[in-house]
Formats: structure tokens, sequence, C-alpha cells
């Protein structure tokens, strides 16, 4: 069965959201498309001011877009009622933002951190202790499971925030420039618990980040720019071993618009008008003639 067969596990169509800031109305998504297939593991990069942290918090359920549609594990975003927002919330997606303030309770420990959404979800304590005890393993951090988060290093806070989100066994898991505030060293040990993650647990992952060194460690990469989606870079095995090829893709939106991009644009000094001719299996873009 091909991908189209499926039903995605993340589907935006035509997604809009327009903030109104002192009477001045600032459009953040044009019409973005979005398509994210159960198991993936996928970067979303962009500048800041693309549009790609408005795109997590409409996903998180913290936000509603303005127009459009989004559908996540088969919740739609704009539908949801304050119940299901609560727990889509607490049992469809797990989510991992970049301050550890904001993914752990600073007097609890480690295991207790993961424990607390169980508990709140309703678990049993001995479903609690076992599934803790199986992430934390998991994850490389069980030698620490009595620790408060202000002990730990950097990289073993946001593997214990790991943890954390994946306690109730979600199916996304959103992750919010998860190595922003960390060294090279502790940025790996998170993107290889995330692979591990999506690896083992079969768990959906996104990855939203500025940094554009991510596309090395996921197997797609979706590009925002200026709201909308503009190129994606499939990475696939080149042969035997390890080495991996990385391909870029403009993306076609359901009005047949592409951004075409920037160096491109700038090489051939592109502007206002091109010239497009259709030859056999290709389309061939040219500079507008100047006579």
């Amino acid at each position: 069965m091909s991908p189209t067969d499926t039903q995605p596990q993340i589907h935006c169509d035509g997604l809009v959201r327009i903030y109104k800031r002192k009477g001045v109305e600032v459009v953040a998504l044009q019409g973005l498309d979005l398509r994210v297939e159960p198991g993936e593991l996928v970067a979303i990069v962009g500048a800041s001011g693309s549009g790609k942290s408005t795109l997590l918090n409409i996903l998180s359920g913290l936000d509603a877009p303005s127009a459009g549609r989004a559908v996540v594990a088969g919740h739609d975003l704009l539908a949801m009622g304050r119940a299901e927002r609560r727990q889509y919330r607490l049992r469809t997606c797990g989510f991992v933002w970049q301050r550890s303030g904001d993914n752990l309770v600073p007097y609890l420990s480690a295991a207790e951190n993961v424990a607390l959404p169980q508990r709140l979800g309703g678990r049993s304590r001995s479903e609690r202790s076992q599934r803790t005890g199986e992430l934390l393993d998991q994850l490389g951090i069980a030698d620490v499971a009595d620790e408060r988060p202000d002990a730990l290093t950097g990289g073993q806070q946001q593997r214990l925030a790991v943890a954390v989100a994946l306690a109730n066994g979600p199916q996304v898991l959103f992750c919010d420039e998860p190595t922003g505030d960390l060294d090279t060293a502790e940025s790996q040990e998170v993107y290889a618990a995330l692979q591990q993650v999506n690896e083992t647990h079969g768990t959906t992952v996104v990855i939203v980040t500025h940094d554009p060194t991510v596309t090395a460690e996921v197997r797609r990469t979706v590009a925002i720019r200026d709201g909308r989606t503009s190129s994606e870079t499939l990475r696939r095995r080149a042969g035997e071993g390890e080495h991996h090829v990385a391909e870029e893709y403009a993306v076609l939106d359901r009005a047949g618009r592409l951004q075409l991009p920037h160096d491109f644009v700038a090489a051939l000094g592109l502007q206002h008008r091109v010239r497009l001719e259709l030859v056999d299996d290709h389309i061939q873009i040219w500079p507008e003639d100047p006579r």
C-alpha cells in the first residue's frame, strides 16, 4: 500500500492563522499544507517568523487556526471541545519543549516526573512503576531515577522530558527546539533518544527547530517559509553501510504553486515574472526576456 492510500497521522490542509496585534493583522500561516504518515520521524525547519512555532501550537492543541483543516491521529483540532482537548493532550500527543522548566516538575525525582502523567491518566501504581522503569532504562537514565532535575545534565534533563512525554504511550511526539540549550554532544544524545523512540515504539516524531543541521538526524525535513511549506529534504541510504544521500524537493500545493529556493532565484536573477516551458517529462523555468 502506498503512503497516499493510508490515513496520515497529521494532515493540514490550507491552514491559515491570522493574529491581530494592536489593530494590525499578522498572517502567520498562509494556506499551509502538511502530511505526516504514521511512524515518520520529521523535522520542520524555518527562520524566525516563518510560521513553524504557530504550526506547532496548533498541532499541540494550544492554538486554533483561523481557517483550513488540521487533523492529528483522527482528532479534528478545529472541532475539539474542552474535554476532548484535555484527553488529546494527555493521551494522544506528547510534548518536549526547549526549556526543562516547561517539561519537568523541579521538586519531583526523575521517576516521579515520569509517573505523574500516568497517575493523571488513571494508571495503577504497579502499572506506573513498570512503565516508568522501562522508559528510564530505554533512555539511558535509570541510574538517575531518584535524582531531581537540577542534579541532571542538560542532555539527561531532555531525555527525561522525552520519557515524561512518552509516559501515557502517545501516538505523536512533538518537540520544540529540544536541543536549543544543549551543546553538540548533548544534542546528539537527545537526537539518538528520539530516533530510538521512533524505531522502538513506532511513535510519530515531529521536531520543530531553526537548526538546519537537524536534516542529518532525520529521514525527512520540511522547510517552512512565509507561512507555507516551501521544500522537503529526503534522506535515503545509498548502497551498503551508513552512507546517506539527501535530496531536496520543492513542494507543490493544491493550486499548483511552489516556492523556488532563494539561492536558485538569486543565481538567475529571477524577478516578478518567469517564463515556463513544458519539455517532455519536466518543466523549464527561464528569467523574463528583458526585450
